[in-house]
């Protein structure tokens, strides 16, 4: 009998509920990178909207006419003025670019409360790619007004406001997919790899904007809406939703009875007796992760009968019964603040890097992908951390503790040169994005997948999107306050950041807290 040839038994190495797996997680990591990858555009091409020419009032030292002379457009075209692209030429160009970021954050957040509950009403896969194909149009509305030469402010700000709703239908559909595939074995870990599809999106997306952005920046957001929209093709002829619809289990790690009843990250790799004793007297997902209600599990588990299991796995948990599911809202308050600061950054990095480096917008935006490089370490770092120490609060917690004084650190380093701004980058990037990518990932998906809700999985998208809309709120704020400080001084933009950095830590207070009291429990829980 002749030996299996090489590639095939890789194949045979691994289970068919392994390979779906994967192919959930590789799937589900391009959809939503294309996502950001269509949000990235409007940063980069914000140089070019507004140039730096010979005004006296913004040219003032020599070196500033140096910069203007150097970033002389290549071509000119009739409808272009001296100073980037009307409406968006005028002195107060900072507030006129920060309301297009304000339209779409606010449309976003306001459409992600919604999004949530529509989502669990609706086939993942349908609303998904609905969803993509929506905001391949909309992204592209924005260019055509280039090619159009549009010059309404309105026309680009309903672009923003629509693309911005329409992008709602994606995070609550991916965290989703992924929770349901997933347990809680290595969470944090493989939603930190997962999670690297924001800044692999971000930095894709700054490429190609980069690309066309002095020749042709229109091509900077119709590509990226092209990619969207052939992105939904591919959702729609691959994604699986859940792992009963391909008849696999839910996750390698969990065994059945931890599906049913909601899986245990630390009685799973007890011997089945000894979970089962320990589980009546000590649960650790009830009392560790999350100060839980023991009302609230009595009621839901106080029924054992097949008829109401159906019911809680058929039925979607309404909004106030999501909110009333400990750490639903210490979580969502916290990513609030976080995401205010990475979404300042999104919006706003390019152009400060264009004022303090005096660089064009193409070497700006590549530059800015840098941050985005830091982000994925700083979300994997966390997830690991998190794994480890089985303390999501704690850890979030600590890297915002970090990241305050280093956003301060960032200001003034980043104006000596161009190394010191690089090193930077990276840092405040993993510093920054870390807790916000531990939130929206692990915790959401940890919140949905709550004990209290008794295998409940159609909670995970209403959870995900109260999470995720309370921060797109900071989300909403953070580019219009940048907007507002700029003109002062970008001082007072990163002293605003820091703030929030400290307001996202004290939202999570109670939460450590409690994290370091059950640990300490814990202990005294296993010598006796």
């Amino acid at each position: 009998m002749a030996e299996l040839p090489p590639g095939i038994r890789l194949f045979t190495l691994f289970t068919r509920d392994q390979w779906y797996r994967a192919l959930t997680f590789v799937l589900t990591f391009m959809l939503y990178a294309s996502f950001h990858l269509s949000r990235k555009p409007i940063s980069i091409v914000k140089g070019e909207l507004h140039k730096h020419c010979n005004t006296p009032q913004v040219i003032e030292h020599n070196t500033y006419k140096e910069y203007a002379i150097q970033i002389q457009p290549v071509k000119k075209i009739a409808n272009e003025s001296r100073c980037g692209w009307e409406p968006f030429d005028k002195s107060n160009y900072k507030q006129l670019l920060g309301a297009l970021d304000y339209s779409f954050l606010c449309a976003y957040a306001v459409g992600m409360y919604l999004s949530g509950i529509i989502g669990e009403r609706l086939p993942i896969r349908y609303y998904l790619t609905g969803g993509m194909f929506a905001s391949g149009l909309f992204t592209a509305m924005f260019g055509f007004g280039y090619f159009y030469n549009i010059h309404s402010l309105w026309f680009y700000i309903v672009a923003q406001m629509a693309n911005g709703l329409v992008q709602t239908t994606g995070w609550p559909s991916v965290v989703t997919c992924i929770g349901n595939w997933f347990g809680k074995g290595r969470r944090g870990l493989i939603m930190g790899l997962w999670n690297s599809h924001t800044s692999v999106g971000n930095i894709l997306g700054s490429l190609i904007a980069g690309y066309w952005v002095s020749t042709s920046w229109g091509l900077s957001f119709v590509v990226p809406g092209v990619i969207i929209a052939l992105m939904g093709i591919v959702c729609f002829l691959f994604l699986i939703e859940h792992p009963r619809d391909a008849n696999c289990t839910s996750s390698s790690s969990s065994n059945s009875k931890s599906y049913t009843n909601g899986p245990d990250r630390y009685t799973i790799q007890k011997p089945e007796i000894s979970a089962k004793k320990t589980s009546l007297s000590w649960d650790p997902e009830k009392h560790c992760l999350l100060p839980d209600n023991e009302k609230c599990n009595k009621s839901l588990n106080h029924n054992n009968g097949g008829c109401e299991e159906t019911e809680n796995r058929k039925s979607a948990i309404s909004f106030s019964g999501a909110l009333r599911i400990p750490g639903v809202v210490e979580f969502s308050l916290c990513l609030l603040f976080a995401k205010l600061v990475s979404y300042t950054f999104l919006f706003w990095l390019p152009l400060y890097i264009t004022n303090v480096e005096h660089i064009d917008a193409k070497r700006a935006g590549d530059l800015s992908t840098l941050f985005d490089v830091g982000g994925i370490f700083g979300g994997i770092l966390a997830g690991i951390i998190s794994d480890r120490l089985k303390k999501r609060a704690t850890t979030c917690g600590m890297m915002l503790l970090i990241a305050a004084p280093t956003l301060y650190l960032f200001s003034a380093i980043s104006k000596m040169g161009f190394e010191a701004t690089i090193v930077m980058l990276l840092i405040s990037g993993a510093l920054v994005n870390g807790p916000y990518a531990l939130i929206t990932t692990a915790v959401s998906a940890d919140l949905g997948t709550h004990k209290s809700l008794k295998g409940n999985a159609k909670a995970l998208s209403t959870v995900t999107a109260i999470i995720d809309g309370t921060g797109s709120v900071g989300a909403a704020l953070g580019p219009l306050l940048a907007g507002l400080l700029s003109p002062s001084g970008w001082n007072n933009v990163f002293y605003m950041l820091m703030i929030a950095d400290a307001c996202a830590l004290l939202f999570l207070l109670r939460l450590i807290r409690n994290e370091l009291r059950c640990s300490l429990d814990r202990t005294l829980f296993k010598e006796h």
